[in-house]
């Protein structure tokens, strides 16, 4: 059995954006990862949570989300870099995410994820998700952006 700890950050600061870039450029579904810049930008002002996991001492995924307004939380960016698939560490995060949005008592947690990202949707519907609205790729099905919404009452 692993030792496997998760981490919470609420205050984002130069490291950990470094770190946030780091972990985009390890994760193969980020084909265009964000830049620091962009994400530092993304994040400014705003009520934020990053959960890292690590797997015996070593980072292996993180999730990062952040308030859209009072009632609202939004679970942007995460995932998990590829050596470390397979042991439920996404939905470690999802819990743990979950579980802090109740607390700091935010109504909803809203995720995007697009149709090529199986594994993440079939995650999301069975924690409860349910798909609230789609944006359609003109190329390809398989890259249409699916907007997901989960009430916190129902954590």
């Amino acid at each position: 059995m692993y030792s496997i700890t998760i981490e919470r950050f609420t205050d984002i600061d130069q490291d950990a954006l470094i770190l946030i870039n780091d972990l985009l450029l390890s994760i193969p579904e980020f084909a265009t990862p964000y830049t620091q810049a962009e994400v530092s930008t993304r994040l400014a002002s705003k009520s934020c949570l990053l959960l890292l996991v690590r797997v015996e001492g070593e980072i292996a995924g993180f999730k990062l989300g952040y308030a859209l307004n009072q009632d609202i939380f939004y679970s942007w960016l995460g995932g998990i870099v590829p050596d470390f698939r397979g042991l439920g560490l996404a939905n470690q995060l999802l819990n743990a995410q979950e579980n802090w949005v109740k607390s700091q008592r935010y109504r909803m947690i809203e995720v995007k994820t697009r149709n090529c990202f199986r594994s993440m949707l079939k995650m999301l519907i069975h924690n409860q998700y349910q798909i609230i609205a789609m944006e359609q790729d003109q190329q390809e099905s398989l890259q249409h952006k699916l907007h997901l919404q989960k009430a916190v009452s129902a954590i």
